[in-house]
């Protein structure tokens, strides 16, 4: 005679949702502040320089049964045919080939050239997938009236699944952009663990995490042709001995990263290493060094050395 099965039913867990959301839109329109907080934690660089991001990055949260796994995109490029603007696109549109969602992302009461190009860009017909219109920095509109007949405009330039004007500096917009997002994720197992933000390596937002410091502290005066290269990232411990070379094109541009008695540069350095330290949680030793090479961005087999898929 069999002994009765006295274990505890194993709990029901709830359905878990997942899904691949895009956040597209032309450059400079807060695509990575989105980005960032949706997250819930900076990953992808800012700056009012055009074509910050360059990379597929990837942001993840997990709230509840819900997993959202973000992708910030570059800006579309509607200006300049080098490798490097045709790399940038190229990725752009892989993604959207990708996702369970795209946020369209433009600034509120603004429709220009360059964001219908980035629209032309949505998938129709049995490739079509929801397209939410995210209206940004819905602070900077004085005249909330004014956005009914753009609104209108805008629906009749695309059959949006959901319009949401937005702050994306207002924890309260993201929120509900979260909560709106929910519903249009598929019922699947989570791509990640509960608590990961990233698939990019520590080595990769180093890289990142410089560049954006560079662009910030020589504003108009560089240009974007130019790039971080990781050379050596080494963990002891609590610390990380990081070297890294910024990658320019001419010789004129390598002095004014440097700077006056090599100040700029050693800003640079400061202000990455300070948030390296946060980012990373150990101590970090930072080098970094200026290299020339002309006519990178231009160079297909110089991009894919670069890291630039």
């Amino acid at each position: 005679m069999t002994e009765p099965d006295t274990a505890a039913p194993a709990p029901v867990l709830p359905a878990q949702r997942c899904g691949l959301i895009a956040i597209v839109g032309r450059p400079n329109v807060g695509k990575s502040t989105l980005m960032n907080a949706l997250v819930g934690q900076k990953i992808s660089i800012t700056s009012d320089k055009a074509q910050t991001t360059r990379h597929r990055i990837t942001g993840i949260r997990t709230i509840e049964e819900a997993q959202f796994v973000f992708v910030d995109t570059p800006g579309f490029q509607t200006q300049h045919a080098a490798a490097l603007n045709r790399t940038l696109n190229r990725t752009v549109q892989g993604v959207l080939a990708d996702v369970d969602v795209v946020l369209f992302v433009v600034e509120a009461g603004r429709f220009g050239l360059d964001d219908a190009k980035v629209l032309a860009l949505m998938p129709t017909g049995e490739h079509a997938k929801p397209v939410f219109l995210i209206a940004n920095k819905l602070d900077a509109v004085h005249r909330r009236a004014e956005l009914a007949p753009w609104l209108k405009g805008m629906q009749e330039r695309h059959p949006f699944a959901e319009f949401v004007p937005l702050s994306a500096r207002k924890e309260a917009d993201v929120q509900r952009l979260l909560g709106i997002v929910k519903p249009y994720l598929p019922m699947q197992a989570w791509f990640h663990e509960e608590d990961a933000l990233t698939d990019r390596s520590d080595r990769f937002l180093a890289s990142e995490l410089i560049r954006e410091k560079l662009f910030r502290l020589t504003g108009d005066e560089l240009p974007y042709t130019s790039t971080v290269v990781i050379d050596k990232f080494e963990e002891e411990g609590n610390l990380r001995r990081i070297a890294a070379s910024i990658v320019v094109e001419r010789d004129g541009h390598k002095g004014i990263i440097i700077g006056a008695s090599g100040e700029r540069l050693k800003r640079i350095g400061s202000e990455a290493r300070q948030e390296l330290e946060k980012l990373l949680g150990a101590k970090v030793f930072l080098e970094l060094f200026v290299k020339v090479r002309s006519g990178w961005a231009a160079d297909e087999a110089h991009l894919r050395s670069y890291g630039y898929e």
